[in-house]
């Protein structure tokens, strides 16, 4: 796909004559720099999304959204889409005790699976891993050189979305290119941003101010522009274009597997969505003991504890504490067995002096996740007829 200079040229106008418009924001005297020498592989820049995407010959790429920051959102769409023979939305077909009201899945339509990047802006490792899986995607072979024939294999087999990035915004303004080797610290200040006295919202109280607006020092970029955390919209009256765009491909895409790329300072893992059923819930747990144990035979980080892949009850008391967020939304659109995705940042802290993972172990982290996940929905489809 080449973007025309003309539109390149409109782009500048748009970023130079509207307000807002975040840059990036400036690093502070105690913070540590920005590595600015990245290996090649390593795409987390804003300007190497169009870059590759301008390389996309056998998928077809589609502006799905602006940003509040005038940013284009992409997808990425690769095999025929099929028909469904819809005739409802999910919610009605479940209520009418089929979803194949809604999508008519057999062994003659090609599985569907939904990679979205990250809407949480420092969390690049998602979009690392997913400009390489574009890149596989075309040649078979990732910014390494090395093949991937597995992965190259089955999106052939398959109808498969990629959005690199779903907060551009947040992206833009994070004053750091990768977090591998810095403090955690350094990451929460600004990933989740800091009140007006300089003091760490972190996780959850990050979420307590929403959207993220007034009483902010930095203004950290899980939001966008508008202090939207897209994780934590009002799903039914969306407030993000970026939201309802990502919400829109799960309704009309009809996705056997959604993941949302995220990362944090602990071993990868998979993270369950709450108010989900407890089959779907089974099934995400099944695919996250087996990623694990996967991790653990290739010698990538893994948890020597399961609780996160867990079935649990969601709010048995007062107060509720598991929240419907994008995760939930994109099951209750489509059905589709989605899922959060939690990458490893590479961080230290006091206790950890050394990083659980290099540059290159973040991509491998990433691509053995997507190769997991074709192989688990090849084997465990479920068909809606």
């Amino acid at each position: 796909m080449k973007i025309p200079k003309m539109k390149y040229l409109s782009l500048i106008v748009v970023f130079l004559f509207s307000i807002p418009c975040f840059a990036q924001l400036a690093l502070e005297a105690e913070d540590p720099p920005n590595k600015k020498e990245l290996p090649y592989f390593f795409k987390s820049k804003i300007e190497d999304i169009e870059s590759e995407l301008n390389d996309v010959k056998s998928g077809k790429v589609v502006q799905i959204a602006t940003s509040p920051g005038n940013r284009p959102v992409y997808a990425v769409y690769y095999g025929d889409k099929d028909q469904f023979d819809s005739q409802a939305n999910y919610n009605s077909a479940v209520a009418a005790r089929n979803p194949v009201f809604y999508a008519r899945k057999s062994e003659s339509t090609k599985p569907v699976i939904y990679f979205l990047g990250p809407v949480h802006g420092h969390e690049i490792e998602g979009q690392v891993g997913l400009l390489n899986l574009i890149q596989i995607a075309e040649t078979g072979k990732d910014h390494r050189g090395r093949e991937w024939p597995l992965l190259k294999q089955a999106i052939e087999k398959c109808r498969v979305i990629i959005v690199p990035n779903g907060n551009p915004d947040g992206l833009v303004r994070c004053p750091y290119d990768s977090f591998v080797g810095l403090p955690g610290e350094t990451m929460t200040k600004y990933g989740q941003g800091t009140r007006p006295d300089g003091s760490l919202w972190r996780w959850p109280q990050a979420k307590s101010l929403h959207p993220m607006k007034g009483e902010v020092g930095i203004l950290g970029a899980y939001f966008n522009d508008d202090g939207i955390n897209m994780m934590h919209d009002d799903f039914f009256f969306p407030m993000a274009k970026e939201t309802e765009a990502i919400l829109k491909i799960a309704r009309d895409e009809a996705p056997d597997m959604t993941v949302s790329l995220h990362s944090h300072n602990q071993p990868p893992c998979v993270l369950q969505a709450a108010h989900v059923p407890v089959f779907m819930k089974n099934r995400v747990a099944d695919f996250a003991e087996k990623l694990n144990s996967h991790y653990k035979n290739v010698g990538l980080p893994y948890m020597t504890y399961d609780w996160l892949s867990a079935n649990l009850e969601d709010d048995p008391e007062f107060p509720p504490k598991k929240s419907f967020n994008l995760v939930s939304a994109l099951h209750h659109l489509s059905g589709t067995m989605s899922f959060v995705f939690e990458c490893s940042h590479g961080t230290i802290n006091e206790k950890d002096k050394a990083p659980i993972v290099s540059y290159d172990g973040i991509l491998d982290v990433q691509l053995h996740l997507y190769e997991q996940m074709f192989q688990y929905l090849m084997n465990n489809r479920l068909y809606w007829e």
